[in-house]
């Protein structure tokens, strides 16, 4: 059986950055030097799993689940240590090497590449293809930037796979051909303009085709697999990445071409859904970076549709954005055609805010002069505001009366009751006894001096961590817990023994009152006393004194 090299897999865990694999999941927002998201491992309500850029570690602070990015991929996809160190690898578009050197095998990538190139230099080859793609006024830069290329016969699709000895198994799995009824393989992409697509990191997983013959499906992706998941996918992202991240806005088409003339015209910020609706799964790929989204579809009752859900769902999220829709039967690569730049200019830089647009969609469904009709558009419209965060949907309340022409104060809210903040942080009472545990946990070294001057029984509230750390438990949910807090101050040495010293006097002045308290022979108690006032008073002098139990008296 062969086994990944242990300096591989080192390697990968040093390029991993959580962020961008929790965030290839799950939505992610910024909180402080931190990320938060709803947690997949429970029935979470609220943000309750934190994400930590600079320890490269998760805790959900409700379910205690955590770890690094490897541990975050077992849970999440169900897979063993190696499968998910192999799926790691394959997100971070890394190459692994295994015992013997021997490299990880990767046919669907390779093969997919392979066949790309074919297309491409296809396109050349057929006159229909390349006059509808000038026609579409795509020029041959960006038919070089988007690899575009050109599918031709079955056969000749299947005859490169073989004469580059692919197996039929690879090609199957990468989505390349498919097997009829009968039991014959065929191409899936046949007489088709071809656009590769890629996933956020830059690794080709599959392709979108546009026919140029009269087939009835106009459009066709490759069919879902294990690298290829369209509703996790955005077309031109991995181009579009670097310009979104840095202007904060992603522009959200519903096509190839709209793309592509998008990013000639200089709206690099764009990208397509894959002939799917807006979903859950595109959240934590459009919210990287936290962009304003732009909604760009068109006019006709599809693309208001379209959008009036997909907007629903970005600001059920607290997500900043728009909507613009293109009117006149044109899309922007119709405006980008006809050098239309200003007018985009203006539709982008002033789309319909999400709510206002949702709410002036549902109030236009209905005959408001009728009561009933404006009835039903106020308790949709009310189920909907409810989505949103509170402050959020109060603030529109007087948008809406408008709308429906009545009192804003018949519009009740019917809110969401705020959620306990800090809820998971409940039972961390004593800071300074978390700032020594924090530190040891930080800097093991500093173990051996501090257990020299403190015991576990000093602790009041924080035994068990104390304990667990002492264990070597360093994976246990309440000291990962702990490693989350950044009000949790971290010392250097010399700030743990001034840290150390207070706690150390309250302990041992805790102590004298004990004794006062206790049965003990006058002698005795005097005995405990000298010796307790005398570390005392060597502790303010600055010295450090070795734990000594009292119990025993």
């Amino acid at each position: 059986m062969r086994m990944i090299d242990a300096g591989s897999i080192e390697t990968l865990k040093q390029r991993i950055d959580i962020v961008d694999i929790i965030g290839s999941y799950l939505e992610l927002k910024r909180s402080g030097a931190n990320f938060k998201a709803i947690c997949p491992f429970h029935n979470d309500t609220t943000p309750s799993l934190h994400v930590s850029p600079s320890k490269q570690i998760y805790h959900c602070f409700a379910c205690g689940a955590g770890g690094d990015a490897i541990k975050f991929i077992m849970e999440y996809e169900k897979l063993n240590y190696p499968e998910a160190i192999e799926k790691a690898a394959s997100l971070c578009n890394f190459t692994l090497t295994y015992t013997k050197d021997e490299r990880i095998k990767k046919p669907d990538k390779k093969i997919l590449e392979e066949l790309n190139l074919f297309f491409t230099q296809n396109l050349d080859k057929n006159q229909q293809a390349s006059s509808y793609l000038n026609q579409r006024g795509i020029g041959q830069a960006s038919i070089q930037k988007f690899e575009i290329g050109y599918a031709p016969s079955s056969y000749m699709t299947l005859n490169f796979i073989k004469q580059r000895f692919f197996t039929s198994k690879e090609a199957i799995e990468a989505g390349i051909i498919g097997i009829n009824d009968n039991g014959s393989e065929y191409a899936r992409f046949i007489e088709r303009i071809t656009f590769p697509i890629y996933s956020a990191n830059g690794r080709i997983v599959g392709f979108g085709g546009r026919t140029l013959t009269n087939h009835p499906s106009k459009y066709i992706n490759s069919p879902q697999s294990q690298i290829f998941n369209k509703s996790r996918l955005l077309y031109g992202y991995n181009l579009a990445r670097e310009f979104i991240i840095r202007n904060k806005k992603i522009i959200i088409c519903e096509g190839y071409l709209d793309v592509i003339m998008l990013h000639q015209a200089g709206f690099h910020e764009a990208v397509a859904t894959l002939g799917t609706a807006l979903t859950n799964e595109h959240l934590p790929l459009i919210t990287r970076g936290e962009p304003k989204v732009v909604l760009s579809y068109d006019g006709d009752s599809a693309g208001i549709e379209a959008a009036f859900k997909a907007a629903k769902l970005l600001s059920s999220h607290n997500i900043e954005g728009g909507v613009a829709l293109f009117s006149g039967g044109m899309d922007p690569a119709d405006m980008v055609q006809k050098d239309m730049f200003d007018k985009l200019n203006a539709l982008y830089n002033n789309p319909k805010e999400f709510v206002e647009f949702c709410l002036e969609h549902i109030a236009g469904k209905y005959n408001l002069k009728n009561a009933h009709e404006k009835q039903k558009a106020l308790e949709e419209a009310i189920e909907y505001l409810r989505t949103l965060p509170n402050t959020l949907a109060e603030s529109y309340k007087g948008l809406l009366s408008s709308l429906l022409g009545m009192r804003s104060n018949l519009i009740i809210l019917k809110t969401k009751k705020p959620s306990k903040q800090n809820a998971a942080y409940e039972g961390f009472e004593d800071m300074l006894e978390l700032s020594i545990i924090k530190t040891l946990l930080v800097n093991p070294a500093l173990v051996d001096m501090t257990l020299d001057i403190i015991d576990v029984s000093m602790f009041k509230v924080h035994t068990e961590e104390l304990s667990l750390l002492l264990e070597g438990q360093k994976e246990h949910p309440s000291l990962r817990k702990l490693l989350m807090l950044d009000n949790v101050q971290v010392h250097e040495e010399s700030e743990l023994i001034n840290a150390l010293r207070p706690f150390l006097i309250t302990f041992y002045e805790e102590e004298i009152e004990k004794i006062k308290k206790s049965a003990l022979e006058f002698e005795k108690k005097s005995f405990l006393f000298r010796k307790i006032r005398d570390i005392i008073e060597r502790l303010k002098k600055g010295e450090l004194v070795s734990y000594e139990s009292f119990s025993a008296f």
